[in-house]
């Protein structure tokens, strides 16, 4: 599958099915995470896999967990976090929303489902997973075998902006 067809494919899944992800495809999802370019080459990514009954009850008091058989908390350690010097600006959630749509992308060529949460109690995470403070976490990505139909590969035709509003030459 070619790259544009594999994005084109990926949806946000709200409904799982009751069987766990498989080892050897977390591993290569977890590797997708692992080699996704990160500023300076710092990689301030920390990962912390859920897939125990009880940690998935944990993961519930934080965030909607759409009933997910496995949730990777994607996090950024601020300590390793590469800075621009111009502004100031530290790069950990880049850094982390990169590292998440590798694994994001990697888990729809394995024939596996996700949604990629923002909307979490990020206090309650740190707590729940006993988050050392230098390690923000910054998204949530659900991971497992989609129930009923996926949405249609063709659907951006309809619900994405034209090109000609989104990109501009040379200036905006």
């Amino acid at each position: 599958m070619d790259f544009l067809a594999l994005a084109k494919k990926r949806y946000a899944c709200r409904k799982y099915l009751d069987k766990q992800v498989e080892p050897e495809k977390l591993a290569l999802i977890l590797e997708a995470g692992r080699v996704a370019p990160t500023g300076a080459n710092r990689q301030p990514q920390r990962l912390v896999v859920v897939q125990s009954k009880e940690g998935m009850e944990r993961l519930a008091r934080c965030t909607r967990n759409f009933g997910a058989p496995t949730a990777i908390i994607v996090c950024a350690d601020t300590d390793e976090v590469w800075t621009r010097k111009y502004d100031d600006k530290k790069i950990g959630d880049i850094d982390a929303s990169i590292v998440t749509d590798h694994m994001m992308l990697a888990a729809a060529s394995l024939d596996l489902d996700t949604l990629w949460i923002c909307m979490f109690k990020p206090e309650a995470v740190r707590e729940e997973f006993s988050l050392p403070e230098h390690v923000e976490p910054v998204n949530i990505l659900l991971v497992g075998y989609g129930e009923g139909i996926p949405a249609d590969p063709n659907r951006h035709d309809m619900l994405r902006k034209p090109l000609s509003e989104t990109v501009f030459n040379e200036s905006f």
